[in-house]
C-alpha cells in the first residue's frame, strides 16, 4: 500500500517541538522529509534533558521519526548553494525560527516563492499580527496568552497550565493540516502559498468552549459549573471551574478504591441526563429517579455537590477498572485516570501503534507516541530519528544530484561539518 504523502519533499527547518509535531506527522504520512541542522550541533533538542550521555534525547527521538538528517552551514557560500537547490528540489518548507530570522537568512517568501512557485512555506510563531507579534513564545506562554491557563484550575486557586502540549503539539498539528490543504490547493492553481499558525490562535482554537461560556456569561450563571450550585456570584470572565465538565454534561473526578497510596486511583463520572436512573440505582439512591429535586438536569444543577459526594461513596468501593466495567454496562459515560506508567504498559494502545517501540543505534530500544491518525489505505510505519547529519552524503547524491566529486568539494569547503555514520543496521 502506498503512502498518503509519498513523493512529497519537505525541506525541514524547524526545531524543539512545535515545528518538529507537524514535521513527523508528514514524515509518518510518507512524506520524504529532510531535516536541515547545524554542523555539529544539530537542534536543540539532541541535548536537552538527556538521560544518557553523549546520546540524543527522548525530547528529540520522539519528535524526528521518520526524518532525514543533513548538516549545512547556510552561511557557508557552499552552504548557500545546496540550500537555494533544496528550496528548488522540495514541495513544503516548514520553520518555526524566532520571528524575522528566517528573512535574516536571505529567504523571504518573495524570494523562496519567485525560485519555486510552488513551494509552500510553512511557519510557526507564537502570535499573529498585533502588539506581541515579535515576541518569542514557548508551550506554557501560548497556554496563557490563549486563555487555556485563567480557566484552568480550581476557582481558589492560581492559573494553571495542563500537562498536554497544547501549545507546541497542538499548533504543529493545526500547520500540518494548513500544509496538507495548500498541497491540494496546488493541485489546480499549481502554486505554493504560506500557511501561518501562531500558537496563541491554535490554543484558542482548542479553547474554544471557554469563550463560548464567557458570551453566555452575558446572559446569566453558567449553571454547569459547580460555583452555582454553591452560590458563588460569577465575575465578568469565564472562571477556572476544577474538574467540571466542559460541556452540558455534569462531571467529575471521583475517588476510588485505593486513592490513599495511588495517586491516579480516580476516575471522570459524568451524570448523563439519559442514564440518570441506572446511576440512582448502582449507587443505592433509587428516590433520586422520582424526587423533583433530582428526577431533572435542570433541578439536579444546585444539588452536584452532593450529588457526586454520594456518587464517590459509591466509587472509593471499586478500583477505577472495577467501577468502568459496571458503569460500561449501562452506557454511562466514564473513564478511568491512566497514569503514563499505565499508558506505556497497555497493550491495546501497542496493538494499535499508538505506543511504539522503537531501535535506535546509539539508545538502544524505547517507547514512543506513534501516529495518532489511522489511515485504512495508508498505515504508518515508524521509524527512529536520525542522528546528526546522518544522510547528509545521501541526500545530496539522491535529492539534489551532486556526483561523488561535487559532494568531496561540499565537504571540503566546511559546509556540512562531520556526520555521523552508523553501520548498515
Amino acid at each position: 500500500m502506498s503512502k498518503a504523502l509519498e513523493g512529497i519533499k519537505v525541506l525541514d527547518f524547524t526545531h524543539v517541538q512545535s515545528g518538529p509535531t507537524c514535521t513527523q506527522l508528514l514524515a509518518w504520512f510518507g512524506a520524504d522529509v529532510i531535516k536541515v541542522e547545524r554542523p555539529g550541533v544539530g537542534d536543540a533538542t539532541r541535548g536537552q534533558l538527556q538521560d544518557i550521555p553523549d546520546v540524543d534525547s527522548l525530547y528529540f527521538t520522539m519528535l524526528n521519526h521518520n526524518k532525514r538528517s543533513i548538516t549545512l552551514d547556510s552561511k557557508n557560500p557552499k552552504g548557500k548553494e545546496v540550500l537555494w537547490r533544496l528550496i528548488k528540489e522540495c514541495d513544503v518548507l516548514v520553520e518555526n525560527f524566532a520571528p524575522g530570522a528566517l528573512a535574516r537568512m536571505g529567504l523571504t517568501w518573495e524570494k523562496i516563492h519567485e525560485t519555486n512557485p510552488r513551494m509552500i512555506l510553512a511557519s510557526v510563531k507564537g502570535f499573529g499580527p498585533g502588539r506581541y507579534e515579535d515576541c518569542k513564545v514557548y508551550e506554557n506562554v501560548a497556554q496563557c496568552a490563549g486563555g487555556s491557563a485563567s480557566t484552568t484550575g480550581f476557582r481558589d486557586g492560581i492559573p494553571m497550565v495542563t500537562g498536554a502540549q497544547i501549545g507546541d503539539s497542538g499548533t504543529g498539528l493545526h500547520l500540518a493540516l494548513g500544509i496538507v490543504t495548500a498541497l491540494f490547493h496546488r493541485t489546480h492553481s499549481g502554486l505554493g502559498q504560506k500557511v501561518d499558525c501562531a500558537m496563541q490562535d491554535g490554543v484558542l482554537n482548542l479553547c474554544r468552549v471557554k469563550l463560548r461560556d464567557q458570551q453566555r456569561l452575558a446572559h446569566g450563571p453558567l449553571k454547569e459549573y459547580s460555583q452555582f450550585g454553591e452560590g458563588v456570584p460569577f465575575g465578568d470572565a469565564t472562571p477556572r471551574a476544577g474538574n467540571d465538565s466542559g460541556g452540558g454534561q455534569p462531571g467529575r473526578i471521583l475517588k476510588c478504591k485505593g486513592w490513599e497510596h495511588d495517586p491516579n486511583a480516580y476516575i471522570y463520572f459524568i451524570t448523563q441526563g439519559p442514564v440518570w436512573e441506572p446511576i440512582c440505582d448502582i449507587i443505592g439512591e433509587p428516590g433520586w429517579k422520582t424526587d423533583p429535586a433530582y428526577a431533572t438536569p435542570k433541578a439536579r444543577l444546585p444539588h452536584l455537590n452532593e450529588i457526586f459526594t454520594r456518587i464517590e461513596a459509591w466509587t472509593m468501593k471499586h478500583d477505577k477498572f472495577e467501577a468502568m466495567d459496571i458503569l460500561n454496562k449501562y452506557d454511562i459515560p466514564c473513564g478511568p485516570i491512566l497514569s503514563m506508567k499505565e499508558i506505556a504498559e497497555d497493550p491495546a494502545l501497542r496493538a494499535t501503534g499508538t505506543v511504539v517501540e522503537v531501535d535506535h543505534p546509539t539508545r538502544g530500544k524505547h517507547l514512543t507516541v506513534g501516529n495518532p491518525i489511522k489511515l485504512s489505505a495508508s498505515p504508518t510505519e515508524v521509524a527512529r530519528a536520525p542522528l546528526l547529519g546522518e544522510h547528509t552524503e545521501e541526500i545530496l547524491r539522491d535529492v539534489l544530484g551532486y556526483n561523488e566529486s561535487e559532494i568531496g568539494e561540499i565537504a571540503n569547503s566546511g559546509a556540512i561539518g562531520a556526520v555521523q555514520k552508523i553501520a548498515a543496521e
